[in-house]
């Protein structure tokens, strides 16, 4: 990793002038696995045994961290979240309300450790499952409905798009094209969560702001976490404007697109790493997680915002990922909201951000 100097002042930062040499991309995944090493329960999972997503996404991140599957770490993991695999295909504890979300995070983790295919069984029920939660025809709903395409946390609980992402990145890695239906289906909710007139957006909301963003949901009346204008407008944020981006790809779509280049100029005229753009410190690791994870998919390693100024947004992040982390390896949020206030989460959040880095 190549050795920067600063000269930034954004909380966490290093001050102007002082060697990083805590950006040392190997130091702080070090740290980070080290730290997960210790709280790891003894029954293979984190937080929480109910807690399949934590898991699942500590799992993933350690192994996008190059430890292998067969790391008594990993495989503690992954042990774990085979133990919650139900009959109807889906990864969820008893009773959860977050079954397409877990399920989701648990398909990530078996895809990447699915190097000779002892995965597949369990990932193609997985695939099944998560099709049958997606909101369509089969929930009753037409096409016309906002709600149509999208994934909730579970069935018929409203969807948004911080589940949709999740629900079509699993579809993807699992093998799904993005000619089949589901991902169709998956782009007409994307394009309604957008701040864009046109394009198959024909929500209420579809002129009131157009930016370009995205927001949470247009589904049962529709919301956003960042707030609503005067003239009933919901605003955009950063997490879900990459979120929806990337999705925009997934599902197809190409730089011409006149959606993905909207979303684009959002990013652009609101490029930052000081906060999740909109929500300050709310949501701000799943932020960092979502902000490389998207760039990665752009393909982009200069980024130039509005103003004309160029990132090396890899060396950026990993900056202010240094300057956040803890002297014991973690990483936490005071805004402890969305559940980042646990360090496992938001630990393994920043090992995946970490991980588009290299």
């Amino acid at each position: 990793m190549r050795t920067l100097f600063l000269c930034l002042t954004l909380p966490g930062l290093l001050p102007c002038g002082l060697q990083a040499a805590d950006s040392d991309l190997a130091t702080m995944r070090e740290k980070a696995v080290r730290f997960l090493r210790l709280t790891q329960n003894t029954d293979g999972s984190w937080t929480e045994d109910r807690m399949v997503g934590v898991t699942g996404l500590v799992t993933t991140s350690l192994l996008r961290s190059g430890l292998p599957a067969k790391n008594p770490l990993v495989a503690a993991g992954l042990e774990n979240l085979l133990s919650h695999h139900q009959a109807d295909g889906g990864f969820y504890a008893e009773g959860s309300l977050h079954r397409n979300y877990e399920t989701c995070i648990t398909v990530l983790a078996l895809s990447a450790a699915n190097n000779g295919g002892q995965y597949d069984e369990h990932i193609k029920k997985a695939q099944g499952f998560l099709k049958g939660l997606q909101w369509d025809e089969g929930e009753g709903i037409e096409s016309s409905d906002p709600a149509f395409g999208g994934g909730g946390y579970g069935s018929h609980q409203r969807p948004d798009l911080s589940n949709t992402q999740f629900m079509l990145e699993a579809l993807k890695k699992s093998g799904m094209k993005k000619d089949d239906p589901a991902m169709q289906r998956v782009l007409v909710f994307l394009s309604r969560t957008q701040n864009l007139e046109g394009l198959g957006n024909d929500t209420v909301f579809a002129g009131k702001i157009g930016d370009g963003g995205f927001y949470y949901t247009p589904a049962a009346g529709g919301d956003s976490k960042a707030g609503v204008t005067e003239n009933g407008g919901l605003r955009s944020y950063g997490s879900m404007t990459y979120a929806g981006l990337k999705s925009l790809i997934y599902a197809g779509l190409d730089k011409k697109d006149k959606r993905v280049q909207a979303a684009t100029d959002w990013i652009r005229k609101n490029y930052t790493l000081a906060e999740n753009p909109g929500m300050g410190r709310q949501g701000l690791y799943y932020y960092f997680h979502t902000f490389a994870k998207t760039m990665d998919v752009i393909d982009e390693d200069s980024f130039q915002d509005a103003a004309g100024n160029t990132h090396d947004w890899r060396a950026e992040l990993v900056e202010r990922l240094a300057g956040l982390q803890q002297p014991n390896g973690k990483w936490t949020n005071p805004a402890d909201r969305w559940y980042e206030g646990d360090p496992n989460l938001v630990t393994a959040y920043c090992l995946m951000a970490l991980s588009y880095c290299e």
